[in-house]
């Protein structure tokens, strides 16, 4: 037998090894999940986002932003920032970063204002978090992107522009 017949030999028992241990694990993780679920120790809705489905179906910023914060009154402020480019080429992919030193941050909510659902995102943060997120979204032309930070009980925001050169939301 050659050397190359040899080598193939072995390799192609070592790739039937890797199938079976991969078969086994990924049947013997699949049956522990299933498991969990059937018994009630892993709840399904668990893993799942909460939604607001009026905030997200808004059609206009006014409206969107008070169904998702309560109201849409909110305060300029220079303790937001938000990094995002200045033009994009893709309004598919934006990546955006936004941070606030504030004290005591609940939740930040981005929207984009010339989207056709403009509540892009909203972040619920625990008392022991960073005011930190970042994510990419989805923008359908150039317009203002807005983040609106809730601390202590208010609500403070900041913009920056964001020119698209194609749209990513569809028509």
């Amino acid at each position: 037998m050659t050397l190359n017949k040899r080598f193939s030999n072995d390799v192609s028992r070592t790739l039937e090894k890797q199938g079976r241990r991969l078969f086994l694990k990924e049947t013997l993780s699949a049956a522990a999940v299933t498991l969990a679920v059937a018994s009630g120790l892993l709840l399904p809705m668990q893993a799942f986002a909460s939604w607001n489905e009026v905030a997200f179906a808004a059609d206009n910023l006014q409206t969107a932003i008070k169904s998702a914060l309560g109201s849409d009154l909110s305060e300029a402020s220079n303790k937001i920032s938000i990094k995002a480019p200045d033009i994009t080429e893709n309004g598919a992919i934006v990546p955006i970063t936004v941070s606030s030193s504030l004290e005591d941050v609940s939740t930040i909510t981005i929207f984009s204002e010339k989207n056709y659902a403009p509540l892009v995102a909203q972040f619920k943060l625990d008392k022991d978090c960073d005011a930190f997120i970042s994510t990419r979204i989805k923008m359908s032309k150039t317009s203002n992107v807005i983040a609106i930070v809730s601390a202590g009980g208010k609500n403070y925001s900041t913009r920056k522009e964001v020119n698209v050169t194609i749209g990513g939301c569809g028509a």
